[in-house]
């Protein structure tokens, strides 16, 4: 039952990759995991280092937006992915988590993007 799901936010996840390219983030990780869960994309924006969590939906879905999502729960997961990934790699600038948001055709095309920088603060 999940696959649909999961297939849908892998290709969400490579959409947005590309758009984050196309909008100047050097990617530097994909699936990123420590103890406290996983980013979907790290990236470097300027001198900032970036999480970035991906959300999509068809977009003949009228009664939510992929950034509704995030829950508090969410939010407090990726804060602490970011404290792990700081220090893992040793990261003494400005880092901050952005969130893209998708909007799929049918066939899995992407329709729409939304950029939402520093979408979840500590």
């Amino acid at each position: 039952m999940g696959r649909p799901s999961y297939h849908r936010g892998r290709t969400a996840e490579e959409h947005a990759a590309r758009y984050l390219e196309s909008m100047g983030y050097a990617i530097l990780a994909r699936n990123w995991r420590c103890p406290a869960g996983e980013v979907d994309i790290v990236a470097r924006e300027g001198d900032a280092l970036v999480l970035v969590e991906v959300r999509a939906r068809r977009a003949n879905n009228p009664f939510s937006m992929p950034e509704e999502t995030i829950t508090r729960a969410k939010g407090e997961r990726l804060m602490q992915c970011g404290g792990y990934l700081v220090s893992e790699w040793d990261w003494d600038g400005p880092w901050r988590i952005d969130l893209v948001a998708v909007d799929l055709s049918r066939d899995g095309q992407p329709l729409r993007y939304r950029l939402i920088r520093s979408a979840v603060e500590g």
